[in-house]
């Protein structure tokens, strides 16, 4: 046998201002799955996460709840660790970024790369809130937009005509935290000098490091040159100050990361059997693995392993990158109660249940995984209750009442038995690739083959016949084995099963190389259900509950503001017909969609509009953060409005789309049949 290897997995430091939902579970089941894998394999794997707990967001938060920033990221850490706890994630340590360990790690870096001259630094002009005495970043200035004139809109992008500027454009500008206007001042930024890294990360993100279609799209980034990167904010701001420069601060995205190096060394401190620099020197032999969801890649495949370079440090063996979850084929929605989280889940329904519906639809890609709730019903109660806990109920209680409770030393099928045995590499072998959907497929397989050989021997007709009792007793003892074996393959999904499982058969924790053992003259424990079928209106008080929650949201959003009077979206100045006839709507076909660099809240789309191609921009991006999704869809166009000269290009139209904001966008499409080109009346 291979010595052990030495394995150490981070997950995405979840942000300690809010709650974790469904979404948010996805990669944590995940990369929970394949740290169970690997222990179970005898490997040294450790798996640690912090809360990601600095930035002016988490800041303003307290003090709009008349409490410290530590006291609210200690809230907050709470309410996730009980989260993760009780969805089974297992980390061996969860830590803060806003830790010593973090700050000493984050000067080291810092003092690394200024020292070999890789920080830069220079003025730079922004917004400044005289009445709360700190700079505005984009999303805290709000003004009229200098080309519609909608009121109301944000300092990078017009939410109502997909305009780009710069916040010093917008007219009537004010501060989206005081009220109060701006004025414009000048500050020292420092900057990461991302560029002198350019040679190493063309190598590190082709050599295997990334899925191919991560990696071509960091190639985008590449190709189109490296930009310096400013790490720095000024004070007010809840994070660590930058060594020998008072009031400057690190950006919250420079030490995030370095929380993972931070979290490892905090639980050095407790296990003396681990060593910090053995994982984290150049020369390491140890394994790195970062699993993260496709929305912070630039961050972890560029920003990172740079930093990480200039440092000294070792850098990732793999970035491990997933896709978002989408549940019911649409993007999660407050309003359609499909905004679920984590907590609301649990209150509801069993977290084994979900780990393996997501088992089952997880591959090694980054496409999008859907939460399907029919399916996910169907699929739990027939795989998990249908198949595999249906073989133990079948075969424990003629055990019990005809032998006492001991399995006797029978293998009546020596090919079904060979077959299960010479399955284990090819799930191994899924897991250690990520390919969890293949492995439960197999394992499906197999829980199939024992329960078509099980209902074929009939056990309990057999039973009946005078002189089959002996047969009855082997037919069982080899189909509580069968169980075993599917219960070793599935123990990294379904640790709580797979504990109750070892309770009945009376064995210690199951490794993975027991599969290679068959239990012969040997007592079992009492039988008791192991899991029990979904109740469809679980699920749909699940959904109500979301519901609730989001009715709740809403009443606090519609709080007095300010002058105590509620807050009203206006209506826009009334238009005659001719006017609105004038407007040319046409059905348009998304070829392309993609985000836009440098813009918070832009997609670029290519259109074909029969005739023509149009390039738009739209600031719809918090509504579809895959922009591929949109892509061989249909909308309407607005064909006929003037090119606008944007900040990133020529924007030739607008596409239609209605909601509330943010998440809650919807795209207009035309019903099916509709042809590009052909015009709205």
């Amino acid at each position: 046998m291979s010595e052990p290897r030495q394995i150490l997995v981070t997950s995405a430091l979840p942000y300690a201002n809010g709650s974790i939902h469904l979404g948010h579970m996805l990669e944590y089941i995940q990369t929970d799955i394949w740290v169970r894998f690997q222990k179970q394999r005898g490997n040294q794997c450790v798996y640690v996460c912090a809360d990601d707990a600095h930035g002016s967001a988490i800041m303003l938060r307290a003090e709009k709840e008349g409490i410290t920033p530590q006291q609210l990221i200690d809230g907050v850490q709470a309410e996730h660790s009980a989260d993760f706890a009780d969805f089974l994630v297992d980390f061996d340590n969860f830590h803060s970024t806003h830790s010593e360990e973090n700050r000493e790690l984050a000067e080291l870096i810092y003092t690394r790369l200024r020292d070999a001259g890789h920080i830069a630094t220079r003025s730079v002009t922004q917004y400044f809130d005289p009445e709360k005495g700190m700079f505005l970043a984009d999303r805290f200035i709000k003004g009229t937009c200098p080309k519609c004139a909608a009121e109301d809109q944000y300092g990078d992008n017009c939410e109502k005509c997909g305009a780009t500027y710069e916040p010093t454009e917008l007219k009537d500008p004010r501060s989206a935290i005081s009220g109060a206007t701006p004025v414009l001042r000048d500050s020292k930024h420092f900057f990461f000098k991302l560029p002198d890294f350019e040679a190493m990360l063309k190598q590190w993100t082709r050599g295997g490091a990334l899925q191919d279609a991560v990696a071509n799209k960091i190639a985008e980034w590449l190709d189109g040159g490296l930009q310096e990167w400013d790490i720095s904010r000024d004070a007010p701001y809840f994070g660590f100050e930058i060594p020998d420069e008072p009031g400057k601060y690190f950006y919250v995205w420079l030490d995030a990361p370095i929380g993972y190096m931070a979290s490892f060394k905090n639980l050095c401190a407790r296990r003396p059997e681990l060593d910090f620099d053995a994982f984290w020197q150049q020369d390491s032999k140890a394994e790195l693995y970062h699993f993260i969801g496709k929305d912070i890649v630039n961050f972890h495949t560029l920003f990172w392993p740079a930093m990480l370079e200039g440092a000294g440090f070792r850098k990732p063996t793999a970035v491990n990158v997933h896709g978002y979850l989408t549940v019911n084929g649409q993007k999660m929605s407050k309003s359609r109660g499909t905004f679920i989280k984590a907590r609301t889940y649990l209150d509801h329904l069993n977290p084994e249940y979900l780990r393996y519906y997501y088992a089952s639809k997880l591959s090694r890609g980054v496409d999008d995984l859907d939460l399907n709730l029919e399916d996910f019903v169907q699929k739990v109660n027939s795989d998990l209750v249908g198949k595999v806990v249906n073989i133990a109920s079948r075969c424990a209680g003629f055990i019990h009442k005809g032998n006492g409770g001991v399995m006797v030393d029978a293998n009546p099928e020596p090919q079904l038995w060979d077959a299960f045995q010479a399955a284990a590499p090819s799930i191994a072998e899924a897991y250690e690739q990520r390919d969890f959907g293949r492995a439960m497929r197999e394992i499906m397989a197999l829980a199939d083959r024992a329960n078509a050989w099980i209902a074929d021997k009939a056990p309990w007709a057999l039973n009946k016949v005078e002189g089959k009792q002996a047969e009855v007793q082997e037919i069982c003892a080899f189909g509580v084995n069968l169980f075993r074996q599917l219960v070793i393959f599935l123990k990294p999904v379904l640790p709580n099963l797979a504990a109750a499982a070892e309770g009945f058969l009376n064995v210690a924790p199951l490794s993975w190389q027991d599969h290679e053992l068959r239990l012969a003259n040997h007592p079992l424990n009492p039988f008791t259900p192991l899991m029990t079928r979904i109740e469809p209106a679980k699920i749909d008080a699940m959904i109500e509950a979301s519901k609730e929650d989001l009715a709740a949201q809403s009443t606090e959003a519609a709080a007095p503001q300010g002058n105590g009077e509620l807050v009203k979206e206006p209506l826009a100045p009334e238009i005659n017909f001719d006017a609105f006839a004038a407007v040319d709507l046409r059905i348009a076909l998304i070829e392309k969609c993609e985000f836009v660099e440098g813009a918070d809240k832009l997609l670029r789309l290519t259109l074909d509009i029969g005739d023509a191609k149009r390039n738009v921009f739209s600031g719809i991006k918090s509504a579809y953060p895959d922009p591929s999704q949109l892509e061989g869809r249909l909308t309407l166009y607005v064909a006929n409005l003037a090119p606008r000269k944007m900040k990133f290009g020529l924007s030739e139209g607008m596409v239609l789309a209605a909601g509330p904001g943010g998440e809650e966008i919807f795209l207009l499409s035309p019903d099916a049949g509709a042809k590009p080109g052909q015009r709205v009346h």
